[in-house]
């Protein structure tokens, strides 16, 4: 089974659920689970090699050319990280079936969930860094959308936009630290860069690769100052809280000090850094958790505090050390996502999460009280329980190492009072909640929740009990795993006994459990105390602040650059390309030589294009009516394509005039919301502005053509006319160009084409109508339509539909291809809408647009990644002949595929915006837009209409 259907079977089975619907519950979290579940039976098979040492590379070249390929690794580390993903996700999801409530859009959440987990996925399972960046930027994007599930509540939204901006702007700054670590260390792959650990070191560009990577490690992973974002999350719904925080998102960031340990760790630079950065993330967390009345709040900080112990273990640049960081992410894992779980429940069946109200809660669900309680006597470190074994290692990294260091006792001491308040505020989340008298002010009696409810936690709350009780048959063999591909080598020896004697590691321990029985005991005391003396930091409050500064500065640039003027812009794109080829001009550059270009167009042709020209300026400029405006924008878009017929380049004639027929009918319908007529200029300086910025555009764009058109031609286009039929297997040049040679920037068009399609359905649906005099309906939507458009209109779309058919399958050898046979279609469209409506269109051809983008994007891409199968590059063509008895030799070619893909995104795309302009059309019935001054629509006031 291939490493990459790990990633692709989450990624497509998040598809079904938002298929499927919001109302079918139990079929979307079934489907979740059963993609989980599927998955992780699948990497079972890997298992038992990678547990004795081997290490799967498999690798699919993409874009070589820029070091991206994409190549997936399964080691020890990525093994152990693949299986909480899974594992946990899969508990997570059963959770949550009880835990959502039926009116939340529950289609979305399971779709949301699955692309995280694939995102997750392809991180942990990158062999390229690059690509491990991209399903990093993918992991701040789902994980905002999780966040940010609750969309109606402002906090969410304002959490989910918080934790973007932290993460994301991490991820830039690991972008480029990764594009200097691949070019010090000879390329991206991870078996070449974890064997140039000393290139990298011994390079002058070290500081700068370590201070980026550990910038967008720190911001993943929570660390101070970036910690901010992480209890602000706990906006999200519990059953996020519980899988971000626990195995998946904050992880990402001590998984990457993990990855690249062999590389970057061991230098005074590294240990000064991380393992500063750990230590005073350890201890701020710890501290501030103790002071939280809510109880995710408490939660959210103990699991700052963890991760900086992680960090921190990592900091220490020593194997053991990073046994122990191994072995504390496998830990905190456990218990944390079965504390979430169980603060869950108990918010589930109180509506409260404020520990001032949760007092008394054994007594009515003593089950889930008894398994909060053992995984809070985990995260606390508690004697024969998973997260004391890791405790004590911590504790001995620390005495072994702070000597040599220089720093004596600063680090045992250190370790021993994170120690106390991890007891501290774990014998909070236990006492406060579920003893401590009885329960104040809930408005809903507490009771146990359902039974299949507590599974997940019961398993997790097993696995601490397990693992604390006997390591050596449940996680040492995982641990040494994870912990030899991590320092790429043998291990040092360590212990995993539950006892080891009267040791310095357990009088720490000792001590850290007095002293936290201690602390909570006079925690009264202590939040006078704190209430008192300690500053209340607000790092939200900062963030805010700086948010707004942004979003000013952005605003203000905003007024000065969009000012709505079509002569600033113009004004702008000038100066800017005269100041690009200014500075190419000083840096030596060749000069711009303008060689008259051979051969003669034809008098006739020239003529025709200057009268075309100059009569639809004269008509713009005297008439000032924008439809007709907009009727000579298309005649002298047709006189265009009168010089590609001269000059034998049918297709872009084909293009041109489809193009020009459906963008001259939506700017029509779209005139419909702007006043008949452009305001006048009195001004004659202004127009000579105009004039004059007119001119110069014009000729700085007519220089621009005419240097390309008299370049040396042997440069590519030879080169593309010599390998088309050889190579695509396409007589059609200029549609091997795009859907072959260039196909990765075709793919990327069309990507843009569905994304400002979905963007002008964002906006049309917010468009706000105000009340005004009575209007017509759109034309499409009125009761009576003209019988004869309505008759010719019904046989002209079969035949519509036909023309486009022949020259989508005509198009790689002749002039056609997707995107001109998806403008006649649309074209074939537009006269439905126009001649019966948008309502006919719809309950009659039941179109659905936006499935159409979703499955023309998938085709495309699956197209590109279907040469992976025969071990070329992405996109990359097949082609071959095949033969019949009677018809003979049939060519065929798989990018075929690829111009199916591309018909159905435009089709779409135009199918989109014609369906939402006709909805806004019936908006508009009846209402019109107040007045607005010069050229406003009145009522009886005679406005001309277009139609």
């Amino acid at each position: 089974m291939s490493l990459l259907a790990l990633v692709l079977l989450p990624l497509l089975g998040a598809l079904l659920p938002l298929i499927g619907g919001h109302r079918r519950h139990r079929a979307n979290a079934a489907w979740a689970a059963a993609v989980l579940g599927v998955t992780l039976a699948m990497v079972l098979p890997y298992g038992g090699a990678v547990l004795g040492g081997e290490v799967f590379v498999e690798r699919w070249t993409w874009l070589p050319s820029a070091g991206l390929d994409l190549a997936l690794r399964l080691d020890g580390l990525s093994l152990l990280f693949v299986f909480l993903v899974l594992g946990i996700g899969l508990l997570i999801v059963l959770y949550s079936y009880y835990y959502l409530p039926e009116r939340a859009p529950l289609h979305r959440f399971y779709v949301l969930f699955l692309l995280f987990a694939a995102a997750m996925l392809g991180l942990v399972l990158s062999e390229n860094l690059l690509l491990l960046v991209l399903f990093w930027e993918l992991t701040s994007l789902s994980s905002f959308l999780l966040i940010g599930f609750w969309n109606l509540n402002p906090a969410a939204r304002q959490s989910a936009r918080m934790a973007l901006v932290v993460t994301g702007g991490g991820g830039l700054a690991l972008l480029a630290g990764v594009l200097l670590l691949g070019e010090v260390a000879g390329g991206y792959d991870l078996t070449t860069v974890l064997a140039a650990g000393e290139v990298v070191q011994a390079d002058s560009a070290y500081p700068w690769i370590l201070g980026l990577i550990l910038l967008g490690a720190f911001t993943k992973s929570a660390q101070f100052p970036f910690h901010f974002w992480l209890p602000q999350a706990m906006s999200a719904p519990t059953p996020v809280s519980a899988y971000l925080h626990s195995a998946t998102m904050v992880k990402a960031g001590v998984f990457l000090l993990a990855r690249l340990f062999p590389t970057l760790a061991g230098t005074n630079l590294w240990f000064a850094l991380v393992t500063g950065v750990g230590l005073l993330t350890l201890l701020f967390g710890a501290f501030f958790a103790l002071f939280r009345h809510d109880l995710k709040g408490l939660l959210a900080y103990s699991t700052i505090s963890h991760l900086g112990l992680i960090t921190m273990l990592f900091g220490l640049g020593t194997p053991l050390g990073a046994v122990a960081g191994v072995f504390h992410i496998i830990n905190h894992a456990i218990f944390k996502a079965s504390l979430f779980m169980a603060a869950g429940i108990v918010e589930h069946e109180t509506e409260s999460r404020d520990m001032r109200q949760l007092n008394g809660l054994f007594g009515y669900m003593p089950h889930t009280a008894l398994l909060a309680m053992v995984a809070a006597a985990a995260m606390a470190g508690v004697p024969l329980l998973n997260g004391f074994l890791s405790k004590e290692m911590f504790f001995a990294e620390t005495l072994h190492l702070g000597a040599p260091a220089g720093l004596g006792m600063l680090l045992p001491a250190a370790a021993v009072l994170s120690g106390v308040f991890a007891l501290a505020y774990s014998l909070r989340f236990i006492h406060d909640v579920f003893f401590n008298g009885e329960p104040v002010g809930l408005t809903k009696q507490p009771h146990e929740p359902p039974r299949y409810m507590r599974v997940p936690i019961e398993v997790l709350v097993a696995l601490c009990l397990l693992v604390g009780i006997l390591p050596g048959w449940t996680v040492a063999p995982w641990l040494v795993m994870a912990a030899e591909a991590v320092v790429q080598g043998p291990l040092p020896y360590f212990d995993l006994a539950v006892w080891h004697g009267f040791t310095p590691p357990f009088f720490m321990s000792v001590a850290a459990l007095v002293g936290g029985t201690l602390l909570y005991a006079a925690r009264y005391w202590a939040y006078r105390w704190h209430d008192r003396l300690v500053p209340v930091i607000e790092p939200i409050v900062r963030y805010v602040r700086m948010e707004e500064l942004a979003v000013g500065l952005g605003a203000r640039a905003g007024r000065w650059l969009e000012t709505g003027s079509l002569q600033r812009y113009q004004f702008l794109l000038v100066a800017t390309v005269v100041a690009l080829a200014a500075a190419g001009w000083l840096n030596g550059a060749q000069p711009l030589a303008l060689p008259a270009p051979g051969g003669d167009p034809g008098s006739s042709v020239i003529m025709i294009a200057l009268g075309l020209a100059f009569g639809a300026g004269a008509t713009v400029v005297l008439r000032r009516r924008r439809f007709l405006a907009v009727l000579w924008l298309g005649v002298v878009g047709l006189g265009v394509a009168l010089f590609f017929v001269r000059f034998a380049a049918p297709d872009l004639a084909l293009t041109l005039l489809t193009v020009e027929l459906v963008t001259g009918v939506l700017l029509l319908l779209a005139l419909y919301f702007l006043p008949q007529r452009s305001p006048v200029d009195s001004g004659v300086p202004r127009r000579w502005r105009d004039a004059v910025l007119a001119g110069l555009t014009g000729v700085a764009v007519g220089g621009l053509l005419w240097r390309a058109l008299v370049a040396d031609p042997a440069r590519i286009g030879r080169q593309f006319l010599e390998l088309s039929l050889p190579e695509a297997g396409g007589g059609n040049v200029v549609n091997t160009i795009l859907v072959d040679f260039r196909g990765f920037d075709t793919l990327g068009e069309i990507t843009v084409l569905a994304i400002a399609a979905v963007g002008i359905l964002t906006m049309l649906r917010g468009f706000l109508i105000p009340p005004g005099p009575e209007l017509r309906g759109m034309p499409w939507d009125r009761d009576a339509h003209p019988l004869v458009l309505v008759t010719i209109s019904r046989a002209l779309l079969p035949l519509a539909l036909v023309v486009s058919l022949f020259l989508l399958v005509r198009g790689h050898h002749e002039p056609g291809g997707g995107f001109v046979a998806g403008l006649v279609t649309g074209i074939g469209l537009i006269l439905q809408y126009l001649a019966s409506g948008s309502h006919w269109v719809r309950k009659r051809l039941h179109l659905r647009y936006r499935p159409l983008l979703a499955v023309g994007l998938g085709i495309a891409t699956g197209t590109g990644m279907l040469a992976w199968v025969w071990g070329d590059p992405f996109l990359a063509s097949a082609h071959g002949h095949f033969h019949l008895p009677v018809l003979g030799d049939i060519p065929w070619a798989t990018t075929l595929l690829f111009d199916i893909g591309v018909y159905l995104t435009v089709v779409g795309a135009v199918t989109l915006i014609l369906a939402e302009l006709g909805r806004l059309g019936q908006k508009l019935d009846a209402r019109s837009f107040p007045a607005t001054g010069e050229g406003e629509r009145q009522k009886g006031a005679g406005s001309e209409w277009p139609w």
